[in-house]
């Protein structure tokens, strides 16, 4: 962005500005901007923004950001309006996440970047497309360390590779799930944000699908959270805010921690597993696609872009194509098997 700050009442607001206006308002338990571990390539200091607002809006203005729209988060190819994709879950976790941020005094901005970025190394339809991958791919595959992939290698323009992002959002993203724990208190917000916004938006995408009602739900569950959508959120993020005020870690009670597990279990039980939501049938058409289309590219190299074939010499061949299926969305995935593989007369 340009060159100098500009005002507002009379006041200059700029980079510095918010800055030292961070050692005033926020807690001492924040991660304060000026005393970022900083980005792996040393960059000239924006005039206006902050290193964390840069960095969230590199990750909105990027190409991943934008393909999480049309990626499944539970539903495979729902029939309906309303139902969540990443890229609505990710802004849900956003929003839960700078609630908790501010409550605590924490900072915002750092928690909106890795809020925004913490998903943008998932595959197509969802976990299930993640699972395939993880078994095919030799070393693996984890969203979480994917999602770092993409802001440090293949998010990249005509002057550097990568995004070239801060250390704490870097950290914030690659341990937002699985057993590592953030550093910074913000990161921590992100990690049982994440948790908090799936498990009740998907219970909401369950019961208008109706393959579950509200009666199923676990009683003491229903007892303990709330009844609906709105009441289970607001009592879990209150309840992290009381746990976690002014002190070195985030944190929620025991009882609310035990029952948003009770709930989770029940979503894997009942929803998560469930042949209605994914049938049979369609998760092993989602496992053949992806294996098909994974074998395909590492078999014929030339059909990848040249840029992934750059990519290709410097990481290996079985990487790069990885991250061409992880970065596809659903339907590009879909259509693409079609051309490849489906003769033209039967489409």
């Amino acid at each position: 962005m340009g060159a100098a700050a500009f005002h507002i009442g009379g006041a200059m607001v700029g980079r510095e500005q918010i800055e030292k206006r961070e050692y005033e308002i926020l807690s001492p338990f924040a991660a304060k901007v000026a005393e970022t571990k900083g980005r792996r390539m040393a960059e000239e200091p924006c005039a206006i923004r902050t290193d964390y607002q840069r960095d969230r809006d590199r990750i909105i203005h990027s190409k991943s950001f934008r393909r999480l729209m049309h990626k499944t988060q539970v539903f495979l190819a729902p029939e309906g309006d309303h139902f969540r994709t990443r890229l609505t879950h990710t802004i849900e976790v956003s929003q839960i996440a700078r609630t908790i941020a501010r409550s605590l005094g924490l900072n915002e901005d750092l928690t909106e970047a890795i809020a925004m970025g913490h998903d943008l190394g998932h595959t197509p339809f969802g976990h299930n497309g993640e699972r395939v991958l993880n078994q095919i791919h030799k070393n693996g595959f984890h969203h979480n360390v994917q999602s770092l992939r993409v802001v440090d290698v293949l998010e990249s323009n005509s002057t550097r590779r990568g995004m070239n992002l801060t250390a704490e959002v870097r950290d914030g993203i690659l341990n937002h799930t699985g057993s590592g724990i953030p550093y910074t208190l913000e990161g921590q917000i992100v990690k049982i944000s994440d948790r908090v916004a799936y498990i009740n938006h998907d219970i909401d995408d369950a019961l208008r699908s109706g393959v579950i009602t509200a009666e199923d739900l676990p009683k003491e569950c229903v007892e303990t959270l709330g009844r609906d959508h709105r009441t289970r959120i607001n009592t879990l993020v209150a309840d992290l805010i009381e746990n976690s005020f002014e002190k070195p870690r985030i944190s929620m009670s025991e009882h609310c921690m035990k029952h948003m597990e009770i709930l989770r279990d029940f979503m894997f039980e009942n929803v998560y597993h469930n042949n209605r939501v994914k049938k049979d049938e369609d998760l092993e058409k989602v496992g053949n696609m992806i294996k098909s289309l994974y074998q395909y590219f590492l078999e014929n190299p030339q059909r990848l872009s040249e840029e992934q074939q750059e990519l290709s010499r410097q990481y290996g061949a079985e990487e790069v194509v990885k991250d061409y299926i992880a970065g596809m969305t659903d339907r590009y995935a879909m259509n693409l098997y079609t051309d490849l593989f489906v003769p033209k007369r039967w489409k």
